[in-house]
């Protein structure tokens, strides 16, 4: 358990700067130079996410269960997913509706996927894990539409081929995830 929380330290930590410490950032990038920041923070965050899933691994086989969660929330969990991928694209297709509205998606999926897993799974390992991330997310997405609000960004507005392409990326990319390399990376196979 100790090098999932380490993990979670050294990812969620440096995935929070911007959120409690944007003008430290700022100075820091100022003085280090933009390369060497993003340099330090990938290797930062590749630490913290090699210690989150070997971490989690270790820990997912001997935490204990806090509550077993009914199969319906299997269901559920599976529709959160699907959405959280339909998410995830729109953070990268161009001009898509739900990035127009929403203006941060990739958070929102996080947060949505975090959901997800804690709603379905029920051991010490899954809550510390699960509900690390969505706590992040929403934290972060407070922060970003601040951010947002305070220099007036103003979002692309979005087409219905943006749309329809994101939908379909999303869908493909659930489908894929979850029909196989779920199975293949997890080690659990949620449908099927």
């Amino acid at each position: 358990m100790v090098w999932l929380v380490v993990g979670l330290l050294l990812f969620l930590g440096a995935h929070s700067v911007r959120i409690v410490a944007d003008g430290w950032r700022s100075a820091t990038i100022a003085r280090l130079g933009e390369g060497a920041w993003k340099g330090l923070y990938t290797l930062v965050s590749i630490a913290g996410f090699v210690l989150i899933v070997w971490g989690f691994g270790q820990a997912r086989m001997t935490t204990p269960q806090l509550w077993a969660p009914p199969i319906g929330m299997r269901h559920l969990a599976s529709l959160l997913t699907l959405l959280a991928f339909v998410l995830l694209a729109a953070a990268y297709v161009p001009r898509n509706h739900l990035k127009a509205r929403l203006h941060h998606p990739m958070v929102l999926a996080v947060k949505t996927w975090a959901l997800a897993h804690l709603l379905s799974n029920g051991s010490l390992a899954d809550v510390l894990l699960f509900g690390s991330f969505l706590l992040w997310a929403v934290l972060d997405f407070r922060a970003a539409r601040q951010r947002d609000r305070a220099s007036g960004t103003v979002y692309a507005a979005g087409t219905a081929t943006g749309t329809i392409i994101t939908v379909v990326v999303g869908l493909v990319g659930w489908a894929l995830f979850a029909f196989w390399l779920h199975g293949l990376l997890i080690g659990i196979r949620p449908l099927g």
